[in-house]
């Protein structure tokens, strides 16, 4: 029952964390998303059969219940039409897990500060789903949002260095899901215990 509610709250977390990519890049003068109808909060619009229903499904079987991650579909953006070339990719990047992270932190407070009951139960998923999507999507690893921001930092003479990474990438990803994943799990603990206070499960 825990990971239907959990299923139920990461689609709309990964859709907003899509928005708000969109939103940025609209902002930062790419206007691709909303020509593409992308600058919605409408499920319709961002749900990927794979990524937001057939994946997390698989992900619930193989780790025998221990793990989901789902995502939705990414919103297009054109880097040329960004107003600052080299840091807009970043910033359009960190946009969504910064709406993660913003969405934890506001319901993280009901959290924190009503009486334990079934009610704060279902939001503290809220709060854990948003704060595993912000972390996650913050991995150095293409095409995860952490990767825009090493490549802003990363000097130009490491060229070939993004090209192997942007190829291997998908791989890459994988692994690290399957095998590194528990690297991040204090991090996310860390956060949800500064956030609301609580002990995480």
């Amino acid at each position: 029952m825990q990971f239907l509610f959990f299923f139920i709250i990461i689609v709309p977390s990964a859709i907003i964390h899509e928005y708000a990519h969109g939103f940025a890049a609209d902002w930062l003068g790419d206007p691709t998303a909303r020509n593409a109808g992308r600058l919605t909060l409408d499920p319709r619009a961002h749900i990927d059969i794979f990524g937001t229903i057939l994946m997390p499904i698989l992900l619930l079987v193989v780790s025998a219940g221990n793990f989901m991650f789902a995502y939705a579909k990414p919103v297009p953006y054109n880097p040329y039409n960004l107003i600052n070339r080299k840091w807009g990719p970043a910033l359009v990047g960190v946009a969504g897990p910064a709406a993660n992270l913003i969405v934890a932190v506001a319901f993280g407070m009901l959290v924190r500060f009503l009486p334990a009951n079934a009610f704060t139960s279902v939001v503290a998923l809220v709060v854990y789903a948003n704060i595993l999507l912000a972390v996650f999507n913050l991995a150095p690893i293409p095409p995860l949002d952490g990767s825009k921001i090493l490549f802003a930092v990363l000097p130009e003479s490491m060229e070939n260095f993004k090209i192997n990474l942007e190829r291997w990438g998908f791989v890459i990803l994988l692994f690290f899901i399957f095998y590194l994943f528990n690297w991040i799990v204090p991090i996310i603990q860390w956060l949800f215990e500064i956030i609301t206070g609580k002990v995480l499960f």
